[in-house]
């Protein structure tokens, strides 16, 4: 009989299948490689100890937390040698930047194994909003019993979409991505243009986040910080973010609001937000990356849909 391995794109999908009973061993992918530097060679020493250092940079992650939340459940994943590997990511950036890079380590790892993808049906709006959580148990078995199962060239497609996201320049994502119609990674594209916007305007030195932050608090009346938080979550459908990433965010851009609680812009809030100043010499860093590119050397041009390199 086959014997089965699943990856999840995190606890809770975990959860769903340990109450579904499905054959097989599971394996959480504890990553966020939306954020920060990567490089292409998914699991080596310095592939850890990049993402290590960018997450104890931005998020106080510690050594020991590190290893136990994500080392360790990366080397269980190394002891799995099953038939089938069948792959658990949403719709949205924050997985399918995972999704590719499993399939890559896959790739090198795993030669010849069968690979199959299960994905959620954004039609369904509750799926869009809540991933597989916002599944039946019902749909989830159908899903399951629909799930895609990966050819060489859809391995060898997802492996190339990694390389590109490690690479120092985003320019040829721009249009690779799009060429690829008969893919079964139908959710990638969407994916991809969203990475490229979280690149800076050209018009306001932000990026599409950001805008969205301050477009947020500038629209509702938000008593202070979790409710802005709260408002920015139940509102994306494309990036995936959890509140810790909304709450980074808006560290980042203090300078901005006059107060977070009641939440209100500053007056160099309401300019940027309009577009009447230019924000990216005050956020510009050489040591903040999205892949392998450094964030500040390409700006986005909305009016064209292009990035620029400076």
């Amino acid at each position: 009989m086959s014997t089965y391995l699943h990856i999840t794109n995190g606890d809770v999908t975990t959860e769903i299948l340990n109450n579904l009973k499905l054959d097989g061993e599971i394996i959480t992918w504890r990553e966020m490689l939306c954020e920060g530097k990567t490089t292409t060679d998914v699991g080596s020493e310095d592939f850890w100890k990049v993402r290590f250092d960018f997450l104890n940079s931005a998020y106080k992650v510690t050594k020991k937390t590190f290893i136990d939340f994500t080392l360790k459940e990366y080397r269980n994943l190394c002891k799995q040698n099953q038939d089938e590997i069948i792959l658990w990511f949403d719709h949205d950036l924050f997985c399918q930047i995972n999704l590719v890079a499993v399939v890559s380590w896959l790739k090198k790892y795993r030669k010849g194994r069968k690979i199959t993808l299960v994905q959620t049906d954004i039609s369904d709006n509750s799926q869009s909003r809540y991933g597989f959580s916002g599944v039946s148990k019902e749909n989830l078995i159908k899903l399951y019993n629909e799930r895609v199962t990966l050819s060489q060239d859809d391995i060898e497609y997802a492996d190339y979409i990694w390389q590109l996201y490690c690479s120092d320049s985003p320019l040829r994502l721009e249009t690779v991505h799009k060429f690829n119609p008969s893919s079964p990674f139908i959710y990638l594209t969407d994916a991809i243009n969203a990475h490229l916007k979280r690149f800076p305007s050209m018009e306001n030195g932000l990026n599409n986040v950001e805008n969205t932050i301050l477009n947020t608090a500038n629209t509702l009346n938000l008593k202070n910080e979790n409710e802005l938080v709260r408002s920015l979550l139940n509102n994306q459908k494309i990036y995936g973010f959890g509140d810790i990433q909304y709450n980074n965010k808006i560290k980042e851009l203090k300078k901005l609001f006059s107060s977070l609680n009641p939440v209100k812009l500053s007056e160099d809030g309401i300019k940027v937000l309009h577009n009447q100043l230019n924000f990216y010499r005050e956020l510009r860093s050489d040591f903040s990356y999205l892949g392998g590119s450094k964030k500040y050397s390409y700006l986005y041009v909305n009016a064209t849909d292009k990035l620029l390199k400076l």
